[in-house]
């Protein structure tokens, strides 16, 4: 198997104008990248408290597209049982009051509840992608359970320490090239041109420039991680290229599509 050595391109830089070359954004694979993507299952996630802004992710296994953990496992944390060993009692609590039936699981109205108290109440667009990303990809219906609940809620608190990080003027907000800025550091080399597309859902028409809450940030994020998983599936030589069939390309692409609308 041949072996790829160049490292990572340096963090862009953020005052940089944000019409950089898009090269910048398609760095090689480092010969690590196995190694380095063996994502610990829900078990071995602990619940992530505000860390320092100043300790970013390693970005050194980035793919040509990005692809790095972004947070969580890459399977979603697909624990169908009771909590992991060592779970926080916090998230052990926060899923138990929701579940006021015992059944198990909670959805999506249950699940928007239990992360209102800690993180933010998010819209159920975004609660609902978070779901279809985290749940036991056999269960139909929207639901989660206690093991996939604590590496959403393990995620999540990655994720928002990432976003305060680069809410550089503490506005709550962040621009396209904070949001470029962000994704990278969660090891995703997003292209302008998608960043682009995908800051323009939260244009308002004002003419002002589009800005994320942490809502909309976790809702693009969570799109760029599950879509960037589904091609990785597909790219298994990890050239940052694959042929798709057109039947698989809609069953990758539509329940994205579906879930965030």
């Amino acid at each position: 198997m041949s072996s790829f050595n160049p490292s990572a391109p340096p963090m862009p830089n953020s005052s940089s104008s944000y019409s950089s070359n898009p090269n910048n954004y398609n760095p090689n694979y480092s010969n690590n990248y196995n190694q380095n993507h063996n994502y610990p299952p829900p078990a071995q996630i602990n619940h992530v408290s505000h860390q320092s802004y100043s300790t970013p992710p390693s970005t050194s296994s980035l793919l040509p597209y990005g692809g790095g953990n972004g947070g969580g496992a890459s399977s979603y944390g697909h624990n169908y049982n009771p909590f992991p060993p060592g779970t926080d009692p916090e998230i052990i609590r926060s899923f138990q009051m929701v579940d006021r039936d015992n059944s198990g699981f909670i959805d999506d109205s249950e699940l928007q509840n239990a992360l209102s108290s800690a993180y933010h109440r998010f819209n159920l667009s975004t609660i609902r992608l978070l779901i279809f990303l985290f749940k036991n990809p056999t269960e139909k219906s929207l639901k989660i359970r206690p093991g996939e609940f604590a590496a959403l809620w393990s995620c999540l608190g990655q994720w928002r320490a990432i976003f305060e990080r680069f809410d550089r003027d503490r506005s709550g907000k962040i621009d396209v090239q904070e949001l470029r800025d962000a994704l990278y550091s969660l090891g995703f080399a997003v292209p302008p041109s998608v960043l682009q597309l995908l800051i323009s859902r939260y244009d308002n028409g004002s003419g002002q420039k589009a800005q994320l809450n942490f809502d909309s940030f976790i809702e693009c994020g969570m799109v760029v991680k599950g879509l960037t998983e589904k091609f990785k599936e597909k790219d298994t030589r990890y050239t940052g290229s694959a042929t798709i069939s057109y039947d698989d390309f809609m069953t990758m692409v539509l329940p994205y599509l579906v879930t965030y609308n």
